[in-house]
């Protein structure tokens, strides 16, 4: 039997808030070869957008949106997706929810943040005019986090904390030291996708939703060092991806070099 009255008092205690989801778009932007035996240079780069209205107004943001009724976060988080970049049907996951009380002044937010990789050059539209590319740079040194973040018209400078949780479970959370021009915790979310993503890179096949159907070997190895952050010596770097690939009979000759053979992801 249905306890009416307890229902109906239990119901006055339900808090309201709003439930949205945030994207870390990632992909990787290729500049201009230093001379024509050289590949050209890599960067790793987030899509972020230039907020029009209050709060925050003027400030840089995680592509995003509310919830709405009719909608499963994984939808919302499609439509969000589509909205920014025409694509459909590409790589994403959940990340984590964020919820702390004040992460928003307007009202309590509870957001579900999602990580996409995608591949630049399948971009057939333009992006919308408060949204840009900006390069990441980071560097850590004794637990302080600096990202750095540029567009070449502006330049965005995050510094963080790791501070340690959980030393059995090697957890970690961030607090924000310097923020010069994100909105929301969106610095926080941010520094939390780039060391999930680098996990991913390490451990799993991500990495070639960034790559074309056939490619070399020192292409996809710029592709690891760009995000991981760091150079890898050629033989940990084979070792990496000798299960993840098969040589072609195609080759690619580039300037003065000898024609380099082409490779394909492996599929599982």
């Amino acid at each position: 039997m249905i306890n009416r009255k307890s229902t109906k008092d239990e119901s006055k205690t339900i808090e309201k808030y709003a439930l949205s989801t945030d994207l870390l778009i990632f992909s990787v932007s290729r500049g201009e070869a230093k001379d024509c035996r050289s590949l050209s240079d890599k960067f790793f780069s987030i899509l972020l957008v230039k907020r029009t209205k209050e709060p925050f107004k003027g400030m840089w943001c995680l592509p995003g949106g509310f919830v709405k009724n009719d909608e499963t976060l994984d939808m919302a988080a499609d439509r969000v997706l589509t909205k920014e970049t025409n694509l459909h049907d590409i790589y994403k996951e959940q990340l984590y929810t964020f919820g702390d009380l004040d992460r928003d002044p307007r009202t309590r937010v509870i957001t579900t943040a999602y990580m996409a990789l995608i591949d630049k050059e399948k971009l057939t539209d333009e992006l919308s005019l408060e949204a840009s590319w900006f390069n990441i740079s980071l560097n850590e040194k004794d637990n302080l986090i600096n990202i750095n973040l540029d567009n070449s018209e502006e330049q965005i400078h995050i510094s963080l904390k790791r501070i340690i949780e959980d030393e059995t479970t090697n957890k970690y959370k961030y607090e924000v030291v310097q923020n010069n021009n994100v909105a929301f915790d969106h610095a926080n979310i941010l520094m939390t996708g780039l060391d999930r993503i680098k996990n991913k890179v390490r451990d799993t096949d991500i990495v070639f939703n960034l790559m074309p159907e056939y490619f070399t070997l020192g292409e996809l190895q710029q592709i690891y060092e760009v995000i991981l952050g760091k150079k890898l010596l050629d033989p940990a770097f084979r070792r990496i991806i000798a299960d993840k690939v098969i040589k072609t009979d195609k080759t690619i000759k580039t300037g003065g070099h000898r024609p380099s053979a082409m490779f394909k992801y492996k599929r599982k």
